[in-house]
């Protein structure tokens, strides 16, 4: 039986480097993943569908980037976030921390330089989880 080729690879992908051993390409669609994680370790905020990450772990990352656009454009890092806030939260400085912490994510990890992550507020959660 013949293996199917990956189609996947079709997909936006960034070339990190091509040093003669091979290349190394970064879909768009990691770097999305890697900001949702990142983001959903600040308390008090809720992504588009949002996982904690035991069940991520159990059920896969497909699907984790929900509310996670993300732009790469040679090596620069553009990243859009849908969020909801935890009622009595302050909303400047959780989002400043959701900042810090995808920008550092995302840049120790893919060694791109992002230059911007925009945070829409999506709505407010009212309700106590138990």
């Amino acid at each position: 039986m013949e293996k199917e080729t990956d189609k996947s690879i079709d997909r936006s992908t960034v070339v990190l480097e091509d040093d003669g051993i091979g290349a190394v390409q970064i879909a768009d669609d990691v770097v999305a993943v890697i900001a949702s994680l990142a983001a959903a370790e600040v308390d008090g905020i809720y992504l588009a569908g949002n996982m904690t990450n035991e069940f991520i772990g159990k059920v896969g990352k497909k699907g984790v980037s929900k509310g996670v656009k993300v732009d790469v454009l040679g090596g620069n890092v553009s990243v859009e976030m849908v969020i909801t806030m935890e009622f009595g939260r302050n909303i400047p400085a959780v989002c400043r921390k959701v900042q810090e912490k995808v920008k550092a994510a995302i840049e120790n990890m893919t060694g791109l330089t992002c230059s911007d992550v925009n945070i829409r507020i999506a709505g407010v959660n009212t309700k106590k989880d138990k």
